[in-house]
């Protein structure tokens, strides 16, 4: 009965077809309790055995529809209550006190040494969680765990790698003499670079992390095994990024990544871009790892830039990152970064694929790279004795007064003579530090 109008069976089923096509519209963005209320009032419009019908063409239990009736005849209150006061599951968390509290003693990091933690050196998924509840007395499952942890702020995530090992006291008063000197360098319009070696790769048809567009079904063949013995050589690709300019320069080396390896890239950076790029300049500042090619206690690495100094006569000032902090150089994200991204998916098949890869790299900030294939041989092995490293303390490095061991001045002696530099080294034993 629908104000106290009935109607007959045809029209009945009419109706009943057009409310199932409207309910159909509308369902989606109705909440429990609007369903109910729809359906209950389609019901009570047809009257007698309206409940069955309209249950029937939607696709709902009768008690749905039964339940809206009811509500309609107890008066619609606009409450915002999707349920009736009182309605629905009790939460876990007040039929099982105690269960957050259990399974964040599982997951607590603390537990994984715990001899008494049934999840000891295991994996903590949510079936784990949930059977060690239930031993317990915690009748929970695994989708229950997943919404408990989450309620107290757990998330599936994976390894971060942000632990550099021992941080060394001093590690922000570097930085922060390091970025205050590459300031004071580029407000002078004097040249900034920072350098480091990338990963040495093995150049053949070698199979390249990533993915790279291709007809569908032709993806690019490559060998199965990655043999060292297959290889047509190396690539020693070191990085010299202009901060200035915001430019790349990379040297392709096919031998050893050599102290002489790393001043001959810079000195080929100069030679090619900074000399005309910078012709005024008349002191140079280098960032660098603390380890590495052009670690900061290498002799060969001093050596090799007092010669660099002299050939051009400018003032080298170096800088290095304190050490365990190489992913901060800015070479590694705003130039190696890159590379890498722009090579991916593609086999580095020959030298030549290297160099044009690296020089075809850009990006929308600006970035371009020039690249050049270095075929030089540079021996292992050498060192600097303690006569010449004297000398070179001398004549060419002035240590600054914070952190000397990280932070010196290279600079060209008077009379341009660097001779005594070169004969002393020889390929004895591995170069000994200072």
């Amino acid at each position: 009965m629908w104000y106290g109008l009935r109607v007959d069976t045809r029209q009945a089923e009419h109706f009943v077809e057009q409310i199932a096509a409207v309910y159909a519209e509308v369902r989606d963005v109705l909440d429990e309790r609007q369903r109910r209320l729809v359906l209950g009032a389609a019901a009570r419009r047809i009257g007698r055995g309206g409940i069955k019908q309209v249950a029937a063409a939607v696709g709902v239990v009768p008690e749905t529809v039964s339940r809206g009736v009811a509500d309609l005849k107890a008066g619609v209150v606009a409450d915002g209550r999707v349920r009736i006061k009182g309605a629905g599951r009790r939460p876990v968390t007040e039929t099982m006190p105690g269960v957050v509290a259990a399974l964040e003693e599982l997951v607590d990091p603390a537990t994984r040494g715990d001899p008494d933690s049934p999840l000891r050196w295991t994996n903590k998924s949510t079936t784990k969680l949930a059977e060690a509840l239930t031993a317990q007395g915690f009748a929970v499952g695994p989708n229950t765990v997943a919404k408990l942890l989450k309620t107290a702020g757990y998330r599936l995530q994976a390894n971060a790698k942000t632990v550099e090992g021992r941080q060394h006291p001093d590690r922000d008063a570097q930085f922060e003499y390091v970025n205050a000197a590459a300031v004071q360098f580029l407000a002078a319009g004097d040249p900034v670079i920072s350098v480091d070696t990338k990963k040495r790769e093995l150049v053949g048809n070698f199979k390249n992390n990533g993915r790279e567009w291709e007809p569908i079904g032709e993806p690019t063949e490559v060998d199965v095994h990655d043999f060292p013995g297959d290889a047509v050589g190396v690539a020693l690709p070191y990085g010299v990024y202009d901060m200035g300019t915001n430019t790349g320069w990379v040297n392709v080396g096919t031998d050893h990544d050599t102290a002489m390896f790393a001043a001959e890239s810079i000195r080929r950076w100069w030679r090619h871009v900074g000399a005309d790029a910078y012709s005024q300049a008349q002191r140079l500042l280098v960032t660098a790892d603390s380890g590495g090619s052009n670690g900061a206690k290498l002799r060969l690495w001093k050596a090799e830039l007092a010669r660099f100094a002299d050939e051009t006569g400018l003032a080298i000032t170096v800088v290095h990152l304190p050490p365990g902090t190489s992913k901060w150089n800015k070479v590694e994200h705003r130039l190696f970064s890159h590379i890498t991204m722009n090579w991916r998916g593609r086999p580095l098949s020959s030298h030549e694929v290297v160099v044009n890869t690296i020089a075809a790299t850009t990006t929308r900030t600006g970035l371009t790279v020039k690249a050049m294939l270095d075929e030089n041989t540079y021996p292992t092995g050498l060192r600097i004795t303690d006569r010449q490293m004297r000398e070179l303390l001398r004549r060419h490095i002035t240590r600054h007064d914070f952190h000397p061991d990280w932070n010196y001045d290279v600079v060209p002696t008077p009379d341009n003579d660097h001779e005594a530099l070169a004969t002393p080294i020889t390929p004895t034993r591995p170069n000994k530090r200072h």
